[in-house]
């Protein structure tokens, strides 16, 4: 132990016998790599076998992080017979009369579905149902934490979207809501867009329109820091994918005027046949003053760089060549598309997606809020109107004296946040 570095903080026997000890210890170490090595030094000592080593985040998630609990109390045979058979009948029959009541007299009320099929998990990629299950438990205990939401991960060993779409419209009954999560583009896009023309309930694509509010949200407040216009400053997107696309597209509902989105290959051009529908759209749709080439190109002479795309694509260089007063938003995790330091060398106000650095971009300061909003109003569809309410209400959650270029977005633990957008967005869906 002492060899490698390590700080031993507990030894405790768990089992002893004539033969053999087996002996429990912890120990503080730097990070992954360096618990390794001590688990290599100790299986290097004569007599002694690692059975199993863990560390906190990985006891965190033994045996996952959600459990159910009822919430009513089952203490004599009254209670049970009100609970369940008999009295449980007379409540299913007003629920086959009316099927609204759903809404009122069963988990739906309060129930989201966050739904994934593991192929675009973030910075993971393609890892498939199982190994995507501790994201969407991390992603339900958000939803109660944050909004007293009810969510349930529901993990899909599909890929197709024709199955995904089926499986969606059949457990829809017992959710008030679906929350669809890390599914590839371009499939995700159809999923979504089927599902909201097929359910009665609404459909949220969190890697879309969550991290396109955030965005908004953080961008109204920086340009009231460099006192810009909204609709008169040039920005600049990179990554036309499923984040981007959102983004655009509130982006403009909010009234941005000229955006320029850049793909693997420069600035999206209109003259392209670009085969998938929504790059198509984007091309179409944005860069009204008509700039070409590549994406270090397109950056001279912008206001706003808002990336969700790759890592280290720019310099600081780069973003020397942007207007005065420029703002950075590299939100690629977990390494952003500009160092964040060499970007504040030029650009006025810099956000990432990582919690080291200011003014974190995070999906959690929609989404949670977003669906208790969506939930009390008895919403059965998402609109641009609630999208952009919720933008609003997060940027508002910062006052005109707390605002700075250090500060404008909100810490992900505000309590405020999240009865702020449920506010706006169930006041916007009503």
């Amino acid at each position: 132990m002492a060899t490698t570095g390590a700080a031993l903080t507990a030894l405790d026997v768990v089992e002893s016998t004539q033969d053999a000890l087996i002996v429990d210890i912890s120990c503080d170490t730097r990070d992954a790599d360096h618990a390794q090595q001590v688990s290599e030094a100790l299986e290097a000592l004569n007599g002694v076998s690692v059975h199993r080593s863990s560390d906190r985040t990985f006891l965190l998630h033994l045996g996952g992080k959600l459990e159910s609990t009822p919430k009513v109390p089952l203490r004599n045979r009254d209670d049970l017979s009100r609970a369940y058979t008999p009295g449980v009948a007379r409540v299913c029959q007003a629920i086959a009369e009316n099927p609204e009541e759903a809404r009122r007299l069963t988990i739906k009320r309060n129930t989201v579905a966050v739904v994934t099929d593991g192929s675009a998990v973030l910075g993971l990629g393609n890892i498939g149902p199982e190994a995507s299950m501790p994201v969407m438990e991390g992603k339900a205990v958000l939803f109660k934490q944050f909004a007293d939401v009810d969510a349930w991960p529901v993990a899909l060993d599909t890929q197709d979207t024709e199955e995904i779409i089926a499986i969606c419209k059949a457990l829809a009954p017992a959710y008030g809501g679906i929350n669809l999560e890390d599914i590839s583009a371009p499939r995700c896009f159809e999923i979504e867009a089927r599902l909201r023309d097929e359910l009665d309930i609404p459909v949220f694509h969190d890697d879309q329109h969550g991290t396109a509010i955030v965005t908004l949200a953080a961008l109204e407040n920086a340009l009231k820091v460099v006192k810009k216009d909204l609709k008169a400053v040039r920005v600049v997107l990179s990554g036309a994918g499923a984040a981007g696309h959102a983004i655009a597209k509130l982006l403009m509902a909010a009234g941005v005027e000229d955006i320029v989105v850049c793909g693997r290959d420069g600035v999206l051009d209109k003259e392209v046949d670009h085969k998938d529908p929504h790059r198509a759209w984007l091309a179409q749709n944005t860069n009204p003053h008509g700039v070409t080439g590549s994406l270090k190109a397109a950056v001279g002479g912008s206001d706003v760089f808002i990336g969700v795309s790759a890592p280290d694509l720019l310099d600081g260089d780069d973003i020397a060549t942007m207007n005065d007063d420029a703002i950075v938003f590299a939100m690629s995790n977990p390494n952003p598309e500009v160092d964040p330091l060499a970007a504040g060398e030029h650009a006025a106000i810099v956000a990432t997606g990582r919690s080291d650095y200011p003014n974190q971009i995070n999906n959690v300061l929609a989404f949670p809020g977003f669906f208790r909003g969506l939930l009390d109003a008895k919403a059965s569809e998402i609109t641009d109107e609630m999208l952009v309410a919720a933008a609003d209400a997060i940027a508002q959650c910062i006052s005109a004296e707390e605002l700075n270029p250090g500060y404008i977005i909100p810490s992900t633990f505000d309590a405020d946040v999240a009865p702020n957008v449920a506010e706006a967005v169930s006041a916007a869906a009503r």
